[in-house]
This record gives C-alpha cells, sequence and structure tokens, in this order.
C-alpha cells in the first residue's frame, strides 16, 4: 500500500463535503500538474491519504481511500489530465496543523513542507505513522 496526501480549499471542496459522498466517494479532478497527475496514475486501490484543508485552516484533517484507480478527468476534455476517486475514511481526532508538521523536525523532508504548492503528494510510511500519532488515529 502507498499513502499520499490530497490538499484542497475547504471553501471550494472540504472534509464535510468528501465525507457527504459516503462510499462512492468523488473524483479528484481539475489537477493540472504533471507530477500530481503522475502521482494519481500511479495509484492503487485501497491506497490512504491524508486530506488536507488548504489555504483555509491549513491542516490535515482526515484520511481517505482511492476507490478508483486513475481515469480520465472529466472535468476537461484533454486526454492530458487524468484522476482517480476518492472516499472519506475516518477524520483525524484532532486536525494536525501546517505549523505542527513544519515544527517536527521528524517531518523536515514531508513533501508537505519542501513541495508546498504540489496538490497531491507521496507520504512515507514512517511520515503515515507519525502523522497519525500526532492526529490521535491508528496508522
Amino acid at each position: 500500500m502507498a499513502y499520499w496526501l490530497f490538499k484542497s480549499e475547504p471553501d471550494v471542496w472540504g472534509w464535510d463535503a468528501q465525507v457527504a459522498k459516503g462510499d462512492v466517494g468523488e473524483e479528484w479532478g481539475g489537477v493540472r500538474n504533471y507530477q500530481a497527475r503522475n502521482h494519481m496514475r500511479a495509484m492503487k486501490i485501497g491506497d490512504l491519504g491524508f486530506f488536507y484543508h488548504s489555504n483555509i485552516g491549513k491542516e490535515i484533517v482526515g484520511i481517505v481511500e482511492v476507490c478508483a484507480e486513475s481515469h480520465p478527468d472529466s472535468t476537461t476534455e484533454d486526454a492530458r489530465w487524468d484522476c482517480v476517486d476518492i472516499r472519506a475514511v475516518r477524520p483525524l481526532a484532532r486536525p494536525v496543523t501546517l505549523a505542527e508538521v513544519k515544527a517536527d523536525p521528524r517531518l523536515k523532508d514531508m513533501a508537505l513542507v519542501t513541495s508546498m504548492r504540489l496538490s497531491v503528494q507521496p507520504v512515507t510510511p514512517e511520515e503515515w505513522r507519525m502523522i497519525c500519532e500526532l492526529g490521535g488515529v491508528e496508522p
């Protein structure tokens, strides 16, 4: 299993909207960055990810699961852009802020710190365990 982080502006698509989609999940469309798209192309059903509120809050608020592998993004007719579908699994007991991540020396190499603008990012197994610990959930 691989781990990921998905960034979304909560005033556009937040955790509550993701949860409301239920087990069907939602297409993670609209991504127009080749590196982020390539990360989605590498995802497999069952991979887990953190749901991160960017701009407002700047915090990891929940865990999602990939429920459909890479397919054409329905928000464009341009064949270069793919996406995956994700479903909400559970919220973190306590959101983990960007400030906390940056302050923890164990997380200094996390893509959330080093590649701040990338909307879909890989997360290492060690980073996954540490964020789950900080968020008060089992990995």
